[in-house]
């Protein structure tokens, strides 16, 4: 909930100004489904190493059909190298094997199965399981450097990397696994549990095991100038062992920082998927001179935090940390909708729910976007002075992640945001629909409260 200091410095905007949707509907590109929606966004794109494709909710399935439809141009036509998504590195791991043709999984289906913890439906639905089989047909018969690999970037698999090092090592080098094996250990009085490891660390009823870890990290780096140098799958595994090193290493300080508050567990977070992505990029350049990475994420992580709330509150994101890095060389674009359904829990470890979304609250980014009158639409925001002045206001923007809570949205599932600097381009779709899950389960099947009405949301 804000703080009574950001109600004040940010007021509520509500009627859209006619000067403003005049000038939206100036600049704005309509969508209509045509195979040209994306040829300005592809211009506008231009040599950008990294493009970060964000969306509003994890559960819409228009976000993620566009997203794939950008992604594959991208691929086929700048030639982009790999496909980083806000998921566990070990889950996406797997797949990147099977899109290489390296695993014994028989389809996309099969080699989404590691996506097991809440929420799997982010990755395991129909249209990633689509696009996980056509990247394996684009890979088919092309050579290792020039194929494209799926990878996760996030941080949450603690007990899982930690079990990827030891495999590894037990293959490569026994001796080194048992001194990793005894490391890992310290970890045991948990029985796997990553927040209560991170509480009873954070106040002091078991002691943290930050040295073990950064120990651990530490041989798995010296080693890497006795294991395979060349480019090739050999030297890939020894990247996934060597990352997944990382991650135990900075997932033991996310867990720890959880209980001192969100800012700093946020800002660990984030930092982690930059890393992921810096190291991603260094591993890559030894098959390609200039690797080119695609980012699927939420758009509170690859929209810039420094020009929204968050920054306020002092958290920093994907998106800032990119664009800071990189420059222009990092293209972020945001997506929206003004109502619909979308596939969300009610609460944490819950199974999903196909639920309405409410429409845009006035005043709101996606209550502009609806009175401009034009159902879908791309809007191109870098390098347009005059678009940017336009959109440069505070508004309100909508985030719904994997839990939505209609009753409580102003306070859930707002924060405010400059537009203009946020993002370099934005998708708007004014009604969407709920991702469609691999593993629906009877709740999603029907939906919160029965079928949506043909109606909704005029008749309620």
């Amino acid at each position: 909930m804000l703080a009574n200091s950001l109600l004040k410095k940010y007021p509520s905007v509500k009627e859209a100004p006619r000067a403003l949707l005049e000038g939206l509907r100036k600049h704005l590109q309509p969508l209509i489904g045509a195979p040209k929606d994306f040829d300005l966004l592809l211009k506008a794109i231009g040599q950008a190493r990294f493009v970060l494709l964000g969306e509003a909710s994890h559960g819409t399935h228009e976000f993620y059909r566009e997203r794939v439809k950008i992604t594959q141009r991208l691929i086929l036509e700048k030639k982009f190298n790999a496909v980083a998504v806000e998921a566990d590195w070990p889950d996406a791991w797997r797949v990147n094997r099977y899109v290489r043709g390296l695993s014994a999984d028989q389809d996309a289906r099969e080699a989404l199965a590691g996506f097991e913890r809440f929420p799997a439906w982010m990755w395991r639905n129909t249209e990633v399981r689509d696009f996980v089989e056509w990247l394996r047909k684009h890979n088919r018969g092309l050579g290792h450097a020039e194929q494209v690999g799926f990878y996760g970037m996030d941080l949450y698999s603690l007990f899982r990397s930690m079990e990827e090092v030891l495999a590894y090592l037990d293959r490569t080098d026994p001796l080194s696994a048992q001194r990793a094996r005894a490391r890992y250990a310290c970890f045991d009085h948990v029985a796997q549990d990553s927040q209560a490891y991170g509480y009873a660390a954070a106040f002091g009823m078991a002691r943290s095991c930050e040295d073990e870890v950064v120990q651990q990290l530490r041989d798995m780096t010296l080693s890497l100038t006795s294991s395979v140098a060349a480019p090739g799958w050999g030297r890939d595994e020894y990247f996934y062992a060597h990352q997944n090193a990382q991650l135990v290493r900075n997932a033991e300080a996310y867990y720890r920082s959880m209980f001192r508050g969100r800012v700093s567990s946020w800002n660990l977070r984030d930092n982690h998927m930059v890393d992921t992505l810096v190291a991603l990029s260094q591993h890559l350049a030894e098959g390609v001179a200039a690797p080119r990475i695609a980012v699927w994420a939420h758009n509170s992580h690859l929209g810039d935090a420094g020009v929204t709330e968050m920054g306020d509150r002092g958290e920093w994101n994907v998106g800032q940390l990119m664009r800071h890095r990189y420059g222009a060389d990092a293209f972020l674009l945001g997506m929206s909708t003004h109502h619909g359904s979308v596939t969300a829990a009610s609460e944490w470890d819950e199974p999903p729910h196909r639920k309405r979304v409410r429409p845009g609250l006035e005043g709101s980014w996606e209550a502009v976007f609806h009175q401009v009158g034009t159902p879908n639409f791309l809007l191109l925001l870098r390098d347009r002075p005059e678009l940017m002045a336009l959109t440069e206001a505070l508004r309100l923007q909508r985030a719904i992640g994997v839990i939505y809570r209609p009753e409580t949205e102003r306070q859930s599932h707002y924060f405010f945001t400059h537009l203009a600097r946020q993002f370099d381009a934005l998708l708007h779709w004014d009604e969407t629909h709920a991702l469609e899950p691999l593993d629906k389960g009877l709740v999603w099947h029907a939906g919160e409260a029965g079928e949506l009405p043909e109606t909704y949301p005029s008749g309620m």
